[in-house]
């Protein structure tokens, strides 16, 4: 602690630097009064001496706090952003291969679609079925009526000629 003696030149210098020495302090030995006394920096300027309080302390440790807290919930943010956009990147890059897969099977299914439209267009229906079935057997039958007609007439000419042989073998030739 300091001597009363360095306290009491102390609390003369304050008054002295006052202006106006109408108010007068009481004397008190304190150590707060005495870490408050004001720095002498020649002998018409006296700067009083700030004290780091509480409250600037607090206002500055809140302010340091929320900055440190804010850049750490920004780059935290940043890195979930970044993940989010490379997820979605790589959902939009497996659309696009569905989506282009979906595009090949739609353009072969068109081409079978015209292949088959062709193909009905040159295939025969069930009536074109039957007309054609229905004279294919006018057809072999009049072919068939025909076949026995000639087979009739075959036969006739073979009875005539059989007649014929018959008769000139019975009769004698002139030799």
């Amino acid at each position: 602690m300091a001597s009363p003696q360095s306290r009491a030149s102390l609390l003369a210098r304050r008054l002295a630097s006052r202006q106006t020495g109408s108010t007068i302090r009481s004397f008190t030995a304190s150590r707060l009064a005495l870490t408050d006394a004001p720095v002498i920096v020649d002998a018409t300027t006296v700067r009083p001496k700030k004290p780091i309080g509480g409250f600037r302390g607090g206002i500055f440790g809140f302010l340091l706090g929320f900055s440190v807290a804010s850049a750490y919930a920004s780059y935290r943010l940043l890195e979930e952003y970044k993940i989010a956009s490379a997820l979605l990147q790589a959902s939009v890059e497996d659309l696009q291969s569905s989506t282009d897969k979906v595009s090949t099977h739609i353009r072969r299914i068109e081409a079978v679609e015209t292949n088959l439209k062709a193909l009905s267009e040159a295939t025969s229906t069930k009536e074109d079925h039957k007309k054609v079935r229905a004279e294919m057997r006018r057809l072999y039958d009049g072919l068939h009526v025909e076949f026995l007609d000639l087979r009739a007439h075959v036969w006739g000419m073979q009875q005539d000629l059989h007649t014929l042989t018959k008769a000139e073998s019975t009769s004698l030739r002139p030799s």
